[in-house]
């Protein structure tokens, strides 16, 4: 009975104070870190009792000196084979439980969108000019409350379903950077600038294969895919700088993937933002890349936020 207490309270202690994420710098984060805080307790837990089983059994049943005889001829516990086995299957389903609804809770649940990607379509009948009739798809509300393809990923919490992002960006995945459009404001750039303590809403696609885009500090990680929009939406919290790694091994330069996450105070943020409309120069506000250029031509502009040295740039084939 000790020796349960003891292992349950190092358990739960080091569950909360093991150190190993990051600061958490968005509102969702809360849920995230509770989730695995409680994987790391169950973990701690199991490690002691399985391991401290392992040690005092090497101790209390090796063999004595001068002891030649052959060991009890054991074959098995049923009882203790049922028990070893329901009771890891019982945490594992507790935890998917637990883990379902904290996916749920930030928005990521749409059985809809991941599905079928025009579910939630509404077919209108219209009449043509010829007296024929037609079948008209409207496409569906998307979960920022766009109309367009439903997405994939994590998206409002469920009580802001349907209310627009404060701040709506356009990210693009290409090897190996990073694009980021402001719709809004005409702004492109090779870094995310976004304001403390508003909604912000990335809508995340690949222009070649498939990329990842994660912000540990946010505890969110969301896949770019070719021709598939997906969506990641977060509320930042802390200002500050943090790095953006592609989680997706998309090529050789996979590594050199990254850049940086900029959290302003909302003054700062609108600051910047005039900043880049005034700048207006191409290394900072150029439009959407044609399909006729390159990626080499597409990224050069960016060489110096992105941190991605010239010769390397002009390695870039077309994606064919």
């Amino acid at each position: 009975m000790l020796a349960g207490i003891a292992i349950t309270l190092i358990s739960l202690w080091y569950g909360q104070n093991h150190g190993l994420l990051p600061p958490a710098v968005s509102a969702e984060a809360a849920m995230v870190d509770g989730l695995f805080n409680t994987m790391m307790t169950v973990s701690i837990g199991l490690f002691l009792l399985i391991e401290g089983a392992l040690v005092i059994s090497v101790i209390k049943f090796r063999r004595k000196k001068g002891d030649t005889e052959d060991g009890p001829p054991i074959h098995g516990n049923v009882p203790l084979e049922i028990v070893w086995t329901a009771i890891p299957a019982v945490i594992v389903l507790i935890i998917g439980v637990y883990s379902f609804d904290v996916y749920r809770a930030l928005g990521g649940f749409d059985p809809e969108a991941a599905s079928d990607p025009g579910a939630g379509s509404v077919t209108q009948v219209a009449m043509l000019p010829d007296g024929t009739a037609s079948n008209l798809v409207t496409p569906p509300k998307h979960k920022g409350g766009h109309n367009h393809m439903m997405a994939l990923g994590v998206g409002a919490f469920p009580q802001d379903e349907g209310r627009p992002a404060d701040v709506n960006v356009d990210v693009t995945g290409l090897q190996y950077a990073w694009i980021f459009t402001y719709p809004e404001s005409g702004i492109t750039s090779g870094e995310l600038h976004v304001p403390a303590n508003e909604e912000v809403q990335l809508n995340i696609k690949a222009q070649d294969v498939l990329h990842a885009f994660w912000v540990p500090e946010l505890r969110l990680k969301q896949d770019a895919i070719p021709n598939r929009e997906a969506e990641l939406r977060f509320k930042p919290t802390v200002p500050g700088e943090y790095s953006i790694n592609c989680a997706e091994l998309c090529g050789p330069y996979h590594g050199a993937m990254n850049t940086k996450l900029y959290v302003h105070t909302p003054e700062d943020y609108d600051k910047w933002v005039q900043e880049q409309v005034a700048l207006g120069s191409e290394s900072q506000t150029v439009a959407i890349a044609p399909s006729d250029r390159t990626e080499a031509d597409y990224l050069a502009p960016f060489a110096g936020q992105l941190d991605i040295a010239p010769d390397a740039i002009a390695q870039l084939h077309p994606h064919q």
